[in-house]
């Protein structure tokens, strides 16, 4: 009981960090002047569309999770749009893809947003395979469906873009706590959260440096 309490806990702080870290690069003061962001409504409406035909159909969750054992290719991307941690756990699932989206969309753009979210699905199973970290698909049905990998994977690049900002220490900290918490949690917990949004981190870093050296050579060529 504890044990699931710190868990919960753990992973809940976790995501407070990454959208303090995606407000801190955008601006607080500046989000109602943004426009709409496109990326963060297509991936809602996936989310509240699966939803929905979960509640409609009762046979939604077997065509359309991760279960290794069933076959289909599409089953990696649907499942990410599924929900099986309640109506508590989908809830937090939907606010949170919803307000991570949104100020990725803010910061990298709506395209990178989607490539990042995408990346979050398919990359971390087949990392975790390449450094030896899982043994295989897994066996918990928890982790059969669920947006809640893929939206910590694309929260961790705002904490990325927010250290690579700023110069106040507290931003820093903040900053730089997410991967850190992260790997804790990991190693401490198996926490899968942690996991992705180092791997998360990592890939915001390389977009970001992809980024700092494509635009001097742009502005040259202008």
């Amino acid at each position: 009981m504890v044990g699931a309490i710190v868990f919960n806990v753990t992973t809940a702080a976790l995501m407070v960090m990454m959208l303090n870290c995606g407000l801190g690069v955008v601006g607080r003061d500046t989000l109602r002047s943004r426009p709409v962001p496109w990326a963060a409504a297509v991936l809602t409406v996936l989310a509240v569309a699966g939803v929905l035909l979960q509640l409609l159909w009762s046979g939604a969750m077997d065509a359309l999770d991760a279960d290794p054992a069933r076959s289909g290719w599409w089953r990696e991307f649907t499942s990410v749009f599924m929900q099986n941690g309640g109506l508590s756990g989908g809830l937090w699932n939907l606010a949170t893809l919803a307000a991570v989206a949104a100020l990725a969309h803010w910061y990298w753009g709506g395209p990178l947003t989607l490539g990042f979210f995408l990346a979050g699905v398919v990359l971390p199973g087949r990392i975790d395979t390449l450094l030896g970290l899982g043994d295989g698909p897994s066996t918990d049905p928890r982790n059969f469906a669920g947006s809640s990998g893929a939206t910590y994977f694309l929260g961790a690049t705002l904490a990325l873009a927010l250290l690579t900002r700023t110069r106040l220490p507290k931003e820093i900290a903040l900053a730089a706590g997410v991967p850190v918490l992260g790997l804790a949690m990991w190693i401490a917990q198996e926490n899968g959260h942690g996991l992705v949004s180092v791997y998360g981190f990592a890939l915001g870093g390389a977009a970001w440096a992809v980024r700092r050296r494509v635009r001097p050579r742009v502005g040259r060529t202008a």
